[in-house]
């Protein structure tokens, strides 16, 4: 993938695109095992709180499918620059496949369950990891960050989809049955990868550094380029611009339905509420991956994280149910910002670690999503959840300061005053890993 200025600039359309095969199939299958993935959320929370009548024990059970996925990521991530990537991503599939249909056909106790859960999301990175590095290898330019929107819109549509059949296919079919249903979404899309992609073999990139890591321990690899990404400051620095403001408007949407309770809003409003964060970000995404073009993005993250985070302050003044709805819809499109991020983000890793990256990144995500609701759920304990709402807001708008004025994607120069290759810092592996013990 090129990364000249001139590629960056050059208009891309979302048509551009879709036009491109190998991406059509990664989008179509990633939205198929999102969906996936929230029908079988959904369905063991159910199935949980019908053993347990516990509601720690049914959000433990949410939670487990994502908290896990940076551990796996620091531990085995570095498989998505070493293997071929469609070997990984039909094996995660299939995985996934697997662990559902155990799960809907076994009556194994909670325990058990929710090892189960953590186990295959500790190895999800890993194929999210391939899968994000095919589609920067296949999309070049601004083409890579408008195909990052594509995937953006059809996870949100795809989560809403997966949470609306999964409460049909609970009331219709029983939540196990609905679990084999989610069992099977896996396997198409195992199948639908594994005869449609090329098996294309890790890029010559990739080869070198691993030729000069050696055969060495994949575990001893992982950490050490794990540890290494984030050590270094401007891949940190992008990281954290990526997962804490998440972290801050994962933890007030997590209060949104005590909210709507405690001021005795109708039946179905938190619903409603809840629905308008995904809105907002569809029209976000959209608008700004359309309309913008690439230097504009960028300029505008910093702006967008305000937008993203201002609004929940509202909260704090008790508004009604339609204000509410209006103060959501728009926090929702201020995750826009992240497009601002992208080729920053893309330009910043270095190249052998690219898969790693992209998994230690989407990892993280899941990750916060597990933390923030408990977070800002303890402080809504304290101060009521309309202050913990805007004070989760507060946080995503000081969350800008560091994704704002270009300082976090700015190019480095080396100590000969030399802007190195697209802005990427060189890469100093670790003296082990320099060595050549893996």
């Amino acid at each position: 993938m090129t990364s000249d200025s001139t590629t960056w600039e050059a208009r891309t359309t979302y048509g551009d695109v879709l036009a491109d095969r190998r991406f059509r199939l990664l989008l179509s299958t990633r939205a198929l095992t999102v969906t996936a993935d929230a029908l079988r959320v959904l369905t063991l929370s159910v199935l949980v709180f019908a053993a347990t009548g516990s509601p720690l024990l049914s959000a433990v059970t949410f939670g487990a499918g994502f908290l896990p996925q940076l551990a796996g990521s620091l531990v085995l991530g570095s498989l998505a620059d070493r293997v071929r990537p469609r070997g990984l991503v039909v094996a995660g599939h299939v995985l996934q496949c697997g662990a559902a249909a155990v799960l809907g056909t076994v009556h194994l106790p909670v325990p058990a369950v929710l090892a189960l859960v953590a186990a295959v999301a500790a190895l999800t990175p890993v194929s999210t990891g391939a899968v994000n590095r095919l589609v920067a290898d296949t999309l070049a330019g601004d083409a890579y960050v408008l195909g990052r929107s594509l995937l953006n819109v059809s996870a949100s549509v795809a989560q809403l989809l997966g949470l609306a059949v999964g409460g049909a296919a609970v009331a219709f079919l029983g939540p196990r049955t609905a679990l084999l249903v989610s069992a099977a979404a896996y396997l198409a899309a195992a199948v639908a990868v594994r005869v449609r992609l090329p098996d294309l073999s890790v890029p010559e990139r990739s080869a070198e550094p691993q030729r000069r890591r050696g055969s060495g321990s994949v575990l001893w690899d992982s950490w050490s380029g794990g540890i290494g990404l984030l050590a270094d400051r401007r891949v940190r620095a992008l990281l954290l611009a990526q997962w804490l403001p998440p972290l801050f408007v994962a933890g007030a949407e997590g209060l949104v339905v005590p909210f709507a309770e405690g001021r005795r809003m109708p039946d179905g409003t938190a619903g409603v509420l809840l629905a308008c964060l995904p809105v907002g970000m569809l029209a976000g995404d959209l608008a700004v991956g359309r309309l913008l073009r690439p230097a504009a993005r960028e300029r505008l993250a910093g702006p967008l994280v305000v937008v993203l985070g201002l609004p929940l302050t509202g909260f704090a003044l008790d508004p009604p149910r339609v204000a509410c709805a209006a103060l959501l819809l728009v926090t929702g499109v201020g995750f826009a910002y992240a497009l601002g991020l992208q080729r920053p983000f893309l330009e910043a890793v270095p190249e052998a670690r690219r898969g790693q990256a992209f998994g230690l990144l989407t990892a993280g995500l899941m990750s916060v999503q597990g933390v923030g609701p408990v977070v800002f759920g303890t402080v809504a304990e304290l101060t009521g959840a309309g202050t913990a709402i805007a004070l989760a807001g507060l946080a995503t708008v000081c969350a800008a300061v560091g994704t704002s004025g270009g300082t976090v994607w700015r190019p480095r120069r080396g100590a000969d005053g030399v802007i190195t290759r697209a802005g990427r810092p060189a890469w100093r592996p670790t003296p082990r890993a320099r060595d050549g013990d893996g």
